[in-house]
Parts: C-alpha cells; structure tokens; sequence
C-alpha cells in the first residue's frame, strides 16, 4: 500500500515518508522531479521553474542520505519512478544502503542482497508519453540491460525495470494497444538482455521473474479487470514459448497499479472519489490477476498538487479494503464466467496481432523510432476526445450532469492543494554548487569525482556495465547533471518522434461545430491575406505531451497551420520559432507547475523580439489564483483540464487573434 509522493527536497519528502509509514503506509513510492528525472542540476537553466515541483530534487549521495534518514533501506520495499536516470538513483540508493549498515555494524552486502524494491526503467514508453528520456533508445536499452544484469547478481530482491503500460493508456492508447505495446517493451528488454550474453542462459529464468509490470486501471470495471487476465495469460506464454523459463512461479505476472489519472476532472472533482475506488476494485477482485501493490492518486490530482490529508484520504481506501471488507478472503470470483472468458479471449486475440505488426518491423524499438507507436497512440487519443465530445463517452460532471451544488472541498481553491515554497529551486541551486565547491576545495575529493567520471565515460565507450562506474561516481560525490553529461559526451541526445503529423484526425469533415470554427479561420485567413498560424509550445522539462498533442491536431483539423517541435524547449527557443514562423497564436502547455516562471519568460521573450502584440494562451494544471496573476501580466486566456471541448477551444484562438489583429470578433471571449 503506497502512495505517490515526493517534494521541494529531500529533508522534508523524508518527513513526509515517515509521517505516511506511521499511518499504516507498508512501502514507499518515490516521485522524483524533472531535472532529477533527465539528469540535470537544480542550477542548469533547463531546470528553470521545474525544482521540487513534482518530485523531490535528488542532486547527490547527500540528497539521497537526507532522503531516507531513519529509514532502514535493507527492511523497506521502495519503488522510484525513475527512467532515464534509473541506473543513477539505484547507485546511490545501494551505497546509502551500505552507509546505513556500517553505521549499524552491520554487513554492507547483506544489506544491499536485502534491498527490495523497483527502479521504473521503462524508457520506450517515455518515447510515447511522459518524455523523461535523456538518450536515444539504443544506448538507453544498453543501460536497463546492464542493471537487469548487475541486479541479478547482486541486488536479487531487486525489479531493475517495470514495464509501463500505466503512461500508454494515459497517452490514449485502447486496452489491446496498452497490452501490446508494453509487452513489446519486455520483449525488447528481454531480448537485449539474452543478447548481451552477460547473463548466462541457466539464470535466465531469474531474470524474468524479476520483470515487473506497472499498470493502469481505468474506470471502465469489466474490461479493465479482463485486461488483467488477458496480461497473465499472455506473460506466461510469451515467457514459457519464447524464453523456455519452465518455473512457473518465475512465469508469474507481477504488477503493481496507480489507477487512472487521466479520467480524473477538475469539474466536480468530488466524482474522482468513486472513480479511484472503481478502479482499484478493477485490479483486486479477480485473485488470479490480482495486483502485488496499489497506489491510488488523490481526489484533487486535477487541480494541483495533493496534501497530506489527500494522501491519506487514498491510503485509507486502501486501508478499508483490505481490513474490512472480505474482499481478500476468496478465491477468483470470475473463474467460468462465461462473460469474462469471452472478453479475454477478444483482448488477447487483438493483443496478439498488435504485438505481430510491432515484431514485423524489428520490434519496440524501430517501431519507436519509425513513430508508428506514438502515430497510434495520438490517433487513439484524439477518437477518444472526439467522443467525450460528441457525448458518445459520458463523463460525469463534465459532458453530463454538469448542475452541481456549491463544492465545500474547492470552497477555497488555493488551500484545497499543496503548494511548494517559492524559495525552493534557489536554495537547491544553491546547495548543489556549495556541494561542488565543497567537494572540489579538497584535491583528494575533486581528483576523486574527476577519475570517476573519466571512468564512466570510458565504461560507455568500451561497452562495459556502467553500474560500477555509476557506484564509484556517487560514493565520490558526482551530481545528477555530471553523472548525465558523462554519458551525454558519449550517447548524445534524442528528439523522439511527436506523432502528430501522422495522426488520423477527425474524419468525414468533423461536426458541425468544427466545420464553423474551419469556415471562421478560413474567413479571418482571408481578412488577413494568409493561413492562420498557431505555435503549440512545452517549455521546460514536462514531457506530459499528450494534452499539447490533442491541441496540435485538432487546431490542424480546423484548418490552423500548425507549429509543434515536440517537448523540453527553453522560453528563448519558443520565442525564436513563434519570431521565425511568424505565427499568429502561441500556446503553451504546462502540466508540472512551473507555469509562473516560464510563461512570464516567455512573454517578456516576445515583447524584446519585437512580436509582443503576438496573443499568448497557457494550458495545464493551474490553480486560479496563478491563472488571474498571467492574465495579469497579458495571458490572452488559460485553459485547465475542465475546458474539455477541443472546438470551442479552437473558436477562442480565432476570437483571441481577431482581437490581437483589430478585426471584429463575433463573440466576447468567454476566457479573455
């Protein structure tokens, strides 16, 4: 029983862990923020406006220490959401491990074989959905690779990777596509693993039992629970016919469950209560696809980030479950369900075919770099869109039953969520280069770090496992960005593929609502002497494209020419492409906090470029108060999740660049 959890910095995320232990929590669940999650210091200008905001910043071994202090690493079960710097975070987390055991006197390597937990790892599904990945995929499967191997050996309590179907079902994708797609993942994983010959073939069914799977469970009950029979099925064929593992126990499926986020609203979020219990109901009833571990997000997921009490609020859901109601006490209830049987079979059957296409073309990973994973992805996303839009898909609160009585939890908007110091980035930045300073004012120390991070570059290049470079480099006190720019120097960096040019749009010319807003941009195009052109822009380090994709294609569809360079783009970068394409519209998108730092960047940008009379509109998770303070500052309008319909979206973009370009609007924005 977990929740999610991690913020502003390492001391007080520690205090946090230990309040939430106290409660009955039984492990813990590491949220770590962007520039940790990328490989970057607190101090680097990338990390501008992201420290602390959805994780905690983990900037060295004296991050790590202050993280779990009086927490006993060798009797905790720790899962960390952590992928492109997974291998970073488990060097430091093992020598911690043996810091605590010596100061115990104890032995060091008892402890580390001791170390139970998962490093998430799953760096294809950051290519399709949340864009934490630092590398391109070759040199990124080589990293889970070598810490699947070093795990094994030295760590066997250990899941060094944990496919995410959790993030696909978030990006859009249908239960057949969220099956296939994250066992193709294994099936990349598991190969490379075979391939690099540095496990030998006996042990190999050692190697698949501690694959782990980390899913999401929807709100739709029936088909997310048959998905999970489907998994099982599907996992111990794969394994048994393609990898020979003949244990059936190493066969078995292991999943934990954060349930929905993406079905969460900031309309009426009281509704989120039932549908986090739904969904976790999906994942526990049938015992023989029961899930190993549940985090559950909070109420208010929608609105901002959660407070304690949210947490707890969570963990009690859990609590009540497990301890009062029966629910644990039988065996599988839906065994001979004749209704069940046949909704498996329908799943697996297209699971199957899907995972064929994928292995036509080479497997997860060309079908990552070709774009034809996140083209599908995009394509199921905007359909789904489409029918909550046309009411096909009833969403409670939102697209029905939208009367409600005034809402006691949200009385008060800015005390309803966790707010996070506006001091905290400068004292991390200020920490990290005292750390430095600190380490490098000693010769013996400053040689240490430099030797360590020569070695690590020299491991990628001669194509040695990186783990015991990573190790040496944190017990010499190397940070986060070193640790990452090591292996920049040798990797390079990647710019995935967006899916947006080849997504399938709405068909058959949209509805009628959509042919009007087109026949407007069309109409004001033609006042103007040319295309409209809208800039959809991601600043800063959220890799949460999903929303900025949806936009991106339905501003297409309504005949918008339409600008997107995918995500992690400096303010002076979207200030450059909005000054080159010459755009009519800017919109930002922003789901990590960091809304207050960048956008006013942003603005400022354009008005020293010239374009200041160039309209700005900001997207994302944002509280009230900080949508008033940018409208202040000359935010043309925001839009939060509960501004669901994409085409009276796009009829406000033309409205917002009428007024900019003093032409008659022919209606008051209802947001300017």
């Amino acid at each position: 029983m977990r929740t999610y959890a991690g913020h502003s910095s390492a001391a007080a995320s520690n205090e946090l862990y230990r309040r939430n232990l106290a409660k009955g929590q039984t492990g813990l669940s590491v949220a770590f923020d962007l520039p940790t999650q990328t490989g970057y210091d607190p101090d680097h200008p990338l990390a501008r406006g992201e420290v602390g905001k959805v994780g905690v910043p983990i900037s060295h071994i004296g991050d790590m220490r202050a993280l779990f202090d009086q927490i006993p690493l060798d009797q905790m079960n720790t899962s960390m959401t952590i992928n492109a710097t997974a291998m970073w975070l488990l060097a430091m987390y093992q020598v911690v491990a043996q810091e605590q055991a010596e100061a115990a006197g104890a032995d060091p390597q008892a402890a580390v074989r001791a170390l139970a937990g998962t490093t998430q790892n799953d760096i294809i599904k950051e290519y399709l959905s949340r864009g934490t990945y630092v590398f391109a995929p070759g040199p990124s499967l080589r990293l889970i690779t070598d810490m699947v191997a070093y795990t094994v050996s030295d760590i066997p309590k250990w899941n060094p990777t944990n496919i995410c179907s959790y993030h696909l079902q978030e990006a859009g994708a249908t239960p057949v596509q969220e099956i296939a797609y994250s066992l193709c993942t294994a099936i990349a994983v598991l190969d490379a693993v075979r391939d690099s010959g540095q496990v030998p073939p006996e042990r190999f069914g050692e190697v698949v039992a501690r694959i782990s799977f980390f899913v999401n469970a929807g709100v739709r009950f029936v088909e997310e629970m048959c998905k999970m029979r489907a998994f099982v099925q599907l996992w111990d064929e794969l394994t048994a016919e393609r990898y020979g593992v003949s244990d059936a126990k190493q066969r078995r499926f292991r999943y934990g469950v954060q349930v929905n986020s993406l079905g969460l609203t900031e309309a009426q979020p009281e509704n989120n209560v039932q549908r986090i219990v739904l969904e976790m109901l999906a994942v526990t009833l049938s015992k023989d696809a029961r899930a190993r571990a549940v985090q559950l997000p909070a109420w208010n997921e929608a609105l901002g980030l959660p407070r304690p009490w949210d947490q707890q609020w969570s963990l009690r859901m859990q609590q009540v479950l497990a301890f009062e109601s029966d629910l644990l006490e039988y065996e599988d209830l839906f065994t001979g369900s004749v209704v069940v049987e046949a909704k498996v079979a329908e799943l697996v059957a297209g699971a199957k075919a899907e995972i064929a296409r994928v292995q036509e073309m080479g497997g997860a990973v060309p079908a990552v770099e070709s774009g034809y994973m996140k083209s599908a992805l995009v394509a199921s996303h905007s359909l789904r869109r489409q029918r909550i839009e046309a009411g096909e898909d009833v969403v409670v609160g939102v697209n029905r039953f939208q009367t409600t009585e005034p809402n006691p939890l949200t009385a008060d908007l800015d005390a309803a969520i966790q707010t996070v110091d506006h001091d905290v980035e400068a004292k991390a930045a200020a920490a990290v280069r005292e750390w430095r300073e600190r380490r490098d004012a000693d010769p013996r120390s400053r040689d240490r770090a430099a030797a360590a991070l020569t070695a690590l570059e020299a491991d990628a290049r001669s194509g040695a496992n990186l783990m015991e470079a990573s190790l040496e480099a944190a017990r010499a006190g190397v940070t986060t960005g070193e640790w990452a720019q090591a292996l920049r120097e040798v990797f390079g960096e990647f710019r995935a593929p967006t899916g947006v040019s080849g997504s399938v749009g709405v068909s058959g010319g949209g509805s009628d609502e959509l042919k009007a807003v087109r026949e407007e941009v069309r109409r004001t195009g033609d006042e103007l002497g040319e295309r409209l052109r809208v800039l959809v822009a991601k600043p800063g380090l959220d890799g949460h494209s999903n929303g900025a994709e949806q936009v991106a294609v339905r501003a297409r569809d309504a005949g918008f020419e339409v600008v997107y360079q995918g995500i992690r783009l400096t303010p002076d970068q979207i200030v450059a492409a909005a000054v080159a394409e010459d755009v009519h519209l800017v919109g930002i998108s922003i789901l990590s906090g960091s809304h207050m730092e960048l956008v006013p960047e942003i603005l400022a940008g354009l008005r020293a470029a010239g374009a200041g009379e160039v309209p700005v509109i900001v997207g994302g998770i944002i509280p009230d108060s900080d949508a008033r303070a940018l409208r202040a500052q000359g935010v043309a309008a925001v839009f939060t999740p509960k501004d669901f319909g994409l085409n009276d979206i796009m009829g406000q973009f033309v409205e917002i660049i009428r007024s900019a370009r003093g032409l008659q609007t022919t209606a008051a924005s209802s947001r300017g």
